[in-house]
This record gives C-alpha cells, structure tokens and sequence, in this order.
C-alpha cells in the first residue's frame, strides 16, 4: 500500500487508525515516522514519503515519533493473510527465529536461500531480515522499559539484545532517547500507575488490536473448549501454559474495550518476544476487520449478523500441533467429549508446570511425548485411534511440519492423505491451526444449520458456490455463522 501515495496521504489527513500498521509516514524534515494516525498536525504532503516497515524507517534514518509511537501499533494484517515466502518469513521473524536461527535457520525453514530471502523481503518491505529482527527488539525492549520495573540489564537480554552497548545504542538511535529517559517519561505520563497490579515474577503489558473486536466468539470458543490443567477462564481472563522455546510460561489475557490485557509468567525473559508473538496469532489481533466485514457484507444475508456484531476474529492456538492432536480427539464428538479425551491425554503424557496461581499444572503433551502412547489405552473407536496414532507419528517424525509459517495447500494436501482426515479436520487445521483466512467448513453441522436458517443454501456443495462471494475471508464467515447458535463457544463466560 505504502506505494499509493494519494490513498497514504488521504489516511494521513484524516488521521485513521485503520491504516496503522499498513504503512509508515517518514517526514523528511524532521526525520521522524509516525503511524498514519498520529495526533500531531500532518506535514505537508512534499515532506511526506511512505515506507512499507519500521524496520526500513529505522534503516533509512528516521527515528520513531515520541507522541504517536508507531512502533506499538498492531502488525501488518497482510502477514495473516498470506502463505506466500515474505508473509512466512514474517511471520517466523516476529516468532525470533533470526535471533535463535540466524538469517541461514529462516531461509532453511522457508526453502530458500538467504540471498533470495534478503531479496525478497528487502523488495517487498524495504529491510533485509536482520534489519527486521532488530525493529522488533526495539520493540520489545521499548514495551518494558515502559511497563516493568526490570532492571535494563533483564530488559536488555529479554529483548534479545547481544550486549547492554548494543541495546542501548538501539533504543537511543530508534527512539532519540536514553532507555533510563524512556522510563522516566512513562513514569511521568502515568502508563506506571495505570497499569494492573503487580504479581511478583511476571510482567503485565498491553496487546493493541484494530478496532472494532468483538471477543464473544474468541475467549468464548477459547473457554469452552479450555483443556483442564492446559487451560482455564478465571476472573474474566483466559490463562493457559506455554512450551517456548527457552522455557515455559502461563498467561493470561483479558479483553478490555481498546486492547488485550497480557500478564506473563516466564521461566527464561528471551521468550517474552516469542509468547507476545504467539499470544496475539492466537487472537487473531493483527486482523483488518474493517476489510474482513465489508467484504462480508456485500452478502445481504450475511450483512445482518455483521452488523450486529462487528469485529469477530478467528480463535486460533498457540501450538499448530497441538490443535491437530485435538482436533482429531474432537472428531464427531462433543466439546464436552473432547475435552475429556484431551484432559486424559494431558494427566498421562503432559509435562508438569508451575502456575504462580495454582490452577494450570500441565503443558499439553509434545508430539515426541505422545508417540510412545499406547493405542489401547485411548477410549476410542478402533479407527481414531489409527488417525490419532498416525499423526502423532508423522508430527514427530518431522515429515508433517504444522505451524504458522506453513504453505497452506501444501499442508492441507499431507493432512488429507493421512487415514481418517476429512475435509472437516483439514480445514478446521487450516484455520485454527495455520491461520488461512479462506479455511471454510461448508460440512460442519453448526454451519449448515445456520446456513439454511438464513436462507443460504444448506448443502456443502451450493453453500462451497455461494461463499465464494466471501473469499478471501470465509474463516470469519464461519464465525459470525456459528454464532447464531446459543452454543457457549459464541458467548464470553461470565
């Protein structure tokens, strides 16, 4: 977008936060960025220029604008909306795969070289992945300065800096302030004192989201399917544990009417970046929804559910193979079922945690964990227990890689030729899962029954034809069909 300099310009103008994200305003005579919603007065459109990432704002020179803070507004949607090379290679940039990998681990997960990586990116986003990863840590490393009493050595090797020169060069060069300065000034503006009690060993930040967001549908579906021991909602938060990559964590996230509050427990402060990351894939939080719903929209029966609840995202999940292992626990049964196949799966193979609350007590079992599983002991039919044993084989082999960075069809083609996976359980893999946008479940019984309560056509095949009109958003399509149910997925508990 940032190459329509009439479209950037109007969103600068009139200040819309909808294009946060999308775009970057550099002013070449203060050399300053901001986010196209910034409160101070625009700059005349000759001093303007757009760029497609912070990361090329910072590289190109500019430092980040103190009052409207670009670097916290939500990521790009167009990175949830892709499968192609740059939209996974961001996606694996904002997991910390260059700081853990290097550049050779990104391009080796991505299949290609690191020249063709570098190209690509730096075409697409005006940054090469290094330049990327290190945008990302200043963000970080700005996040808890800001809203945590850590000494900046802790905040320094959370953020994944390599030195404490390194990091305070960075915050300096990006941010044109010293990171001692940087937490003065958010002590002096009340962030501090605005933000929830304290709770000795974890930190409490804030996740943006565009507006509108409707949570309903996203912590109710999230609670009702909730694994016990893995998963709860308490105190009108939903907390569940965390396998990362240097440790564990618990967290909880609550929603509030303009942000996701976020209170992590972590055994090792590297993985703050990467459980931020997957905390807001989860919810879906870098969605466009003002996109997804006037798309929607042009199906006048659609439009009524729309309009009446605007902003529904995709839940999703914070572990690709573990959504599979569930899924297929949930084939043909109810929720209620499920999460009892999948609470015993946890207290037999699942790995021991420490909750600073005491209500989580487990992580949910690693696919390596669940290979020496015996077949016998599942409560299944005879051939779930084939599909169920043949997935996790295939997870732990590596042949089946699942995560948010996976090529969609090429998933979706090794999933379907697994015995006993369906178009339901290769879809509803594909949306939660892997985050296809487009996922869509003509064959599930909730869909179908609103579908022909809304005069939509009922059969998979006719309602697979209509929904055409909502590509490339027909996951969300299910969610605002879904809830015409009075399920308790559709409802936020109370």
């Amino acid at each position: 977008m940032h190459t329509d300099t009439e479209r950037c310009v109007r969103a600068v103008q009139s200040k819309d936060a909808r294009f946060d994200g999308w775009f970057f305003t550099a002013v070449l005579t203060t050399r300053i960025y901001c986010r196209p919603s910034c409160p101070a007065v625009p700059p005349k459109v000759e001093n303007m220029t757009f760029l497609p990432s912070a990361a090329a704002c910072q590289q190109a020179g500019f430092r980040a604008c103190k009052r409207c803070r670009p670097d916290t507004s939500p990521g790009s949607p167009e990175w949830n909306a892709r499968a192609d090379a740059v939209a996974r290679a961001m996606r694996l940039i904002r997991d910390g795969v260059v700081d853990r990998e290097g550049v050779p681990g990104l391009a080796g997960r991505l299949g290609y070289s690191t020249r063709q990586v570098e190209r690509q990116l730096n075409a697409e986003l005006g940054a090469g992945p290094l330049a990327l990863a290190r945008a990302q840590r200043a963000q970080t490393a700005r996040l808890l300065i800001e809203t945590s009493e850590l000494p900046m050595g802790d905040v320094a090797f959370a953020a994944g800096f390599s030195s404490i020169r390194t990091f305070n060069d960075t915050v300096r060069e990006v941010f044109a302030l010293a990171p001692s300065e940087l937490r003065a000034r958010a002590v002096k503006a009340g962030r501090s004192r605005n933000a929830p009690p304290r709770i000795p060993g974890t930190i409490s930040l804030r996740l943006p989201f565009r507006a509108p967001l409707n949570p309903d549908n996203l912590f109710g579906h999230l609670a009702a399917t909730a694994v016990p021991g893995v998963e709860e909602w308490r105190d009108g938060a939903y907390r569940r544990t965390l396998r990362l990559p240097y440790g564990t964590g618990v967290v909880a996230l609550t929603p509030q009417p303009d942000h996701i509050g976020c209170r992590l427990a972590l055994t090792d402060l590297r993985d703050l970046t990467i459980a931020i990351s997957r905390c807001r894939w989860m919810l879906d939080l870098d969605a466009d929804p003002e996109a997804v719903d006037e798309q929607l929209r042009s199906d006048p029966l659609l439009a009524p559910l729309v309009d009446k609840a605007p902003g529904r995202r995709v839940p999703r999940t914070v572990d690709a193979a573990e959504f599979a292992v569930r899924a297929v626990l949930g084939q043909q049964v109810s929720t209620a079922a499920a999460r009892t196949h999948a609470a015993r799966l946890v207290t037999a193979y699942g790995e021991r945690v420490e909750d600073p609350l005491g209500g989580l007590t487990h992580l949910f079992p690693s696919p390596q964990a669940l290979a020496g599983l015996d077949p016998e002991s599942l409560a299944l039919p005879r051939s779930r227990r084939a599909t169920l044993t043949t997935l996790v084989s295939a997870l732990a082999d590596g042949s089946l890689p699942l995560g948010f960075d996976s090529d969609w069809e090429a998933a979706r083609a090794q999933l379907a030729a697994l015995p006993g996976f369906g178009p339901w359980t290769t879809e509803v893999i594909a949306m939660r899962a892997l985050g296809d946008p487009d996922a869509f479940l003509p064959s599930d019984l909730g869909v179908r029954r609103a579908a022909q309560g809304l005069g939509l056509p009922s059969t998979p095949s006719a309602l697979t034809a209509r929904a055409a009109g909502w590509r490339p958003w027909r996951a969300y399509a299910v969610q605002y069909l879904w809830a015409t149910d009075a399920h308790p997925i559709n409802h936020l508990p109370v």
